[in-house]
């Protein structure tokens, strides 16, 4: 009987919907049966890149003619500025202060219990299908796309996996995919992307028959910047005046938009697309790539504008609206009236409640987002006007942003001062009107206290395949280390240390991963190698955190920190705060604060004694006064 009233309602939702849209437009075709939903999500790709937005060299001819046949949006916004938490809020429908991937590790997990837009179209009947990079959660997690409502998932799990087009095998619902004669890294003969890109039409032709979800957060152009020289997308760039990388990276963008118009063409050919809503979009801010002297917002501008010249302050990392400010556009023959440029304020969080509202599932009751699909069919289409946004917020690694209409707050690190920019006078936010409008800014850190609620990740069974998957990047196993150079290398003191050998890395802040200063390395016993926050596509900032698990209570009696041994400082600790827990989840006041000198040689810094299994190391300042932190080694004093 449940049933029977569930398809009642649905198809009287169906016929209402076709009703609407029938006085919308004339055109035949208008949907009877629940509508197919494509959503392909470039990796990194900036607003100002497509050549609809007027860039001078990169072409996008398909993704130019989906904005000129569908809705492009000025102020779509990412859900977080970088990888992982971005595509946490587009699959949760939830801001990032309610999200349980709040970090860019790579694979940090969802919890078993979330629901994702897969699983909550999995009782409508839809084939659900993912193709690229997961990114929410690594092998051995409770974040598994397959356990998350995908039928189908084939791509990377692990962003560091994901940075190789050539590893020796992709994942397939967990189960390893072998790609012929890859040895990782640039070396190989099956570019990966295109396999993932032949999966995915693959799925939409298999499941033509029945309502589909197809989610393509595909890696182009990001990671290494690798195209097969007989692309044909290659022949554009190759002879141009312009750095090796930065005409891979362009080659890289064509080849997908080329991707993109035979995703629309394959829709056509089986007769779906009138039934058909098709997404593209970046997934965070640009990284203002192969930036020099000349070009300091780097050579294709993701975040300058080409003819004015405005930028977006900031980049990938931050929340400046260069980390948040994506490309947009969707298309929906006979729905989507072409040519429309829309301003609607809106970001990741709301596509989840879309998508439910085009096909009549119910939404999680606990997501932060709302649906646009008003402003993409037209309120009278939609059977109600457009709602929209009391506030939308973010955080990220220590920062925190909240945008109520044309305001924007901002806290650029934890702890600093806040600051507050109108968006519609200043898009450059470089007036900061926090002393002269003290009372918006009150308004908008009061939002910001209420979205906020502490972070639960989900959980590994194991980490053994996820770490598998990360050094599969390197072709299967991680470099070797190279023969010690360093013979001034500083070793650290034995006397009245604990022993490191069962200690584990719960959880850490940041890791520059891409040049392989993980978080572990801190508690390796090996000098030479390091942890260093995250750098490449744009600085995490202080406080850095890292959590270690000494694997049984101890009585603890003091710290010991190692600067690292190379020729640089980049990243020496100056100010150093521990704290001591029994729980990984909650640390109380330090047990110790200190001001580090600037020296190479093993540094005790004392406290009282005090029992407990987790360690929290918290780096706020560097000798140098920039953003980084690094550990060579870490050691607890105690029995």
């Amino acid at each position: 009987m449940q049933n029977q009233l569930r398809f009642h309602v649905m198809g009287l939702f169906f016929l209402s919907f076709a009703c609407h849209a029938a006085a919308q437009t004339t055109r035949p075709g208008t949907p009877t049966t629940p509508p197919n939903v494509v959503y392909i999500m470039a990796d990194e790709l900036g607003y100002f890149e497509p050549s609809y937005m007027g860039n001078p060299i990169i072409q996008t001819p398909n993704i130019d003619r989906m904005a000129a046949e569908g809705i492009r949006f000025t102020q779509g916004l990412a859900g977080s500025s970088v990888c992982a938490p971005t595509r946490c809020c587009f699959l949760t429908g939830k801001h990032s202060g309610h999200t349980s991937v709040r970090s860019n590790g790579g694979g940090t997990p969802l919890r078993a219990d979330e629901e994702t837009i897969a699983s909550m179209l999995k009782p409508l009947g839809y084939a659900t299908g993912g193709f690229g990079k997961w990114g929410c959660g690594g092998r051995g997690s409770t974040g598994v796309p397959e356990k998350h409502g995908f039928d189908l998932f084939v791509g990377y799990y692990d962003q560091v996996h994901a940075h190789s087009y050539y590893p020796p095998y992709i994942l397939r619902n967990s189960e390893e995919m072998p790609l012929a004669g890859n040895r990782g890294n640039s070396d190989g003969d099956t570019y990966s992307h295109y396999v993932i890109m032949d999966e995915a039409t693959k799925f939409i032709r298999e499941h033509k028959d029945q309502p589909f979800f197809a989610y393509l957060p595909v890696t182009p152009p990001h990671g290494i910047f690798d195209i097969p020289d007989d692309d044909p997308a290659w022949a554009i760039y190759k002879d141009l005046a312009l750095p090796e990388q930065a005409k891979r990276y362009a080659a890289m963008v064509t080849m997908l938009d080329r991707q993109v118009g035979e995703v629309l063409d394959l829709v056509k050919e089986l007769g779906l697309e009138e039934n058909t809503l098709v997404f593209f979009s970046g997934d965070n801010g640009g990284a203002d790539y192969f930036a020099s002297k000349e070009q300091p917002r780097g050579v294709h501008g993701a975040n300058k504008h080409p003819t004015t010249g405005v930028e977006f302050r900031g980049k990938k990392g931050n929340l400046y609206e260069g980390g948040l400010r994506i490309p947009v556009v969707a298309r929906w023959p006979g729905q989507i009236e072409p040519g429309t440029v829309s301003d609607l304020l809106w970001y990741f969080p709301d596509v989840l409640p879309t998508i439910a509202e085009v096909t009549g599932a119910t939404a999680p009751a606990d997501i932060d987002g709302i649906s646009i699909l008003p402003e993409l069919i037209g309120e009278a289409a939609a059977g109600h006007p457009q709602a929209k946004h009391e506030y939308l917020y973010w955080e990220i690694g220590g920062q925190t942003a909240v945008r109520m209409g044309n305001w924007k707050a901002i806290q650029p690190k934890k702890e600093g001062d806040w600051e507050l920019y109108d968006l519609d006078r200043d898009v450059s936010e470089s007036m900061n009107l926090a002393e002269t409008n003290p009372s918006m800014l009150a308004k908008l850190k009061t939002f910001a206290e209420q979205a906020h609620t502490p972070v639960v990740e989900g959980t590994f069974e194991s980490r053994e395949l996820h770490e598998r998957d990360r050094a599969a990047k390197f072709g299967g196993k991680p470099p070797e280390k190279k023969a010690r150079k360093n013979k001034s290398a500083m070793t650290m003191p034995t006397k009245g240390m604990l022993p490191n050998k069962d200690w584990s890395v719960v959880r850490f802040s940041s890791e520059n991963a891409g040049n392989r200063k993980f978080a572990g390395n801190a508690i390796d016993g090996d000098p030479e190698t390091l942890w260093h926050t995250k750098f490449s596509g744009g600085i995490t900032p202080p406080p850095h955190e890292l959590v270690i698990d000494l694997a049984a209570v101890h009585r603890i009696e003091g710290f010991v920190y190692l600067a690292r041994q190379d020729g640089g400082w980049n990243g020496a600790i100056k100010n150093i705060e521990f704290c001591v827990s029994d729980s990984a989840d909650h640390f109380g006041d330090p047990v110790v604060k200190a001001e580090l000198a600037k020296t190479r040689t093993p540094q005790t810094i004392p406290c009282n004694p005090v029992s407990g299994r987790y360690v929290l190391l918290r780096a706020t300042s560097e000798q140098d006064g920039r953003d980084f932190a690094t550990v060579a080694e870490l050691g607890v004093i105690g029995n």
